[in-house]
């Protein structure tokens, strides 16, 4: 009795990946259009068209506060890759970008006193100022990485005080308390005379925003990623399984620490100035329930709280603009609102949205989904 060869169908022989499925990542049976790569290329592409067209339509001021969220956009993308993705707990990512804006002060006056102008030194600016905290980043992660919860905390804590000690102490370079003044970017001759110059300031924050998404999301979907993710969830199977778990956790502070300071350097090129209040320790614990709030772990989290981060800054002026207030309430409000104000959208959505507000609007949106299948009771 002879066995019989299963009979295979004509189409289902594995076929030879094209070329353009070789360069780009993706699940093989995927085709291009589902590539990871080039479907954040393209949602980029979306985004970017669309935040353009609203900065047509909007007033200086309202371009002014796009351009803050996308200068914000760029830390809090890094800082949830560090503690959604990875486990570790920073409350300095202040001073980081603190760092970054002030490389980009530094550079922009040292062209500035040698005459140097061309429209490549923004650019050259904001690298540097991203190079120059990404090796500050190295340096907090190589210490801090035998250390863990508090301990970590309590060593990123030291380092956010530290920063603006920094420039107080050595006033020659940094100039103390008032901080650095330098060039402002104006927009290029070809958008006009006209060109409103926050809109300008606004497409330069959205590009640097786009580009620290693209380079976040592919991050999270590659093998560094996933490393990342085991090394967050349990360091001793992480070991097992062959991972290095120090140097994971080092490159992840170093990646993060990078997108801090472009964060920071656009932040300083908005308003062409940069000062050590500008970067205290409530910036950073802003930073850190920013990205709770958004929804810790999620890229999209990291929009929201960069959202939140500018609206709840700009609530104490709104109130005290709204109402008339005596002038030692409205000096109270304005440096204790926002954070308590934070505090309690915090404590708020923990106990009804415990994944963020991403988390919620995910949870929504499954809901609303026609053809969900009913849950059992």
């Amino acid at each position: 009795m002879t066995a019989t060869q299963p009979e295979v169908a004509p189409d289902s022989r594995p076929t030879a990946p094209s070329p353009l499925r070789r360069l780009l990542p993706g699940p093989p049976g995927a085709g291009p259009c589902g590539s990871t790569l080039l479907r954040h290329l393209v949602l980029a592409v979306l985004a970017g068209t669309a935040v353009v067209l609203l900065t047509n339509q909007l007033p200086p001021y309202q371009n002014l506060q796009v351009a803050r969220v996308c200068a914000f956009l760029c830390v809090t993308a890094g800082y949830t890759v560090l503690v959604g993705l990875n486990g570790q707990l920073s409350l300095g990512h202040g001073a980081l970008m603190a760092t970054g804006a002030y490389t980009v002060a530094l550079v922009q006056q040292g062209f500035e006193e040698r005459a140097v102008q061309g429209r490549w030194i923004l650019p050259l600016s904001l690298l540097l100022a991203a190079a120059v905290t990404a090796v500050a980043g190295l340096v907090i992660g190589l210490a801090a990485a035998r250390l863990r919860g508090p301990y970590l905390a309590g060593v990123t804590l030291a380092v956010a005080t530290l920063v603006p000690a920094i420039t107080t102490i050595f006033t020659d370079v940094f100039n103390g308390e008032q901080g650095l003044r330098f060039p402002m970017e104006t927009p290029p001759a070809f958008l006009g005379a006209y060109f409103q110059p926050e809109r300008w300031l606004a497409w330069v924050a959205l590009l640097a925003a786009l580009l620290t998404m693209l380079l976040m999301a592919n991050l999270v979907r590659s093998r560094f990623g996933r490393s990342l993710r085991a090394v967050r969830d349990d360091e001793v199977a992480a070991r097992l399984a062959g991972i290095h778990v120090a140097r994971n956790q080092v490159l992840a502070f170093v990646v993060s620490a990078a997108c801090a300071g472009l964060g920071g350097g656009v932040y300083a090129v908005l308003t062409a100035t940069v000062a050590p209040g500008k970067f205290s320790l409530d910036l950073s614990l802003f930073l850190l329930m920013a990205i709770v709030i958004g929804g810790l772990g999620s890229l999209a989290g990291a929009v929201w709280g960069a959202v939140l981060l500018v609206a709840l800054q700009d609530l104490p002026s709104l109130i005290t603009e709204t109402f008339t207030l005596p002038s030692g309430l409205a000096q109270r409000l304005e440096g204790n609102l926002a954070l308590a104000v934070f505090g309690l959208i915090l404590i708020v959505v923990m106990l009804v949205a415990p994944g963020g507000l991403q988390g919620a609007a995910r949870t929504l949106t499954a809901r609303l989904r026609p053809g969900r299948p009913a849950t059992r009771r």
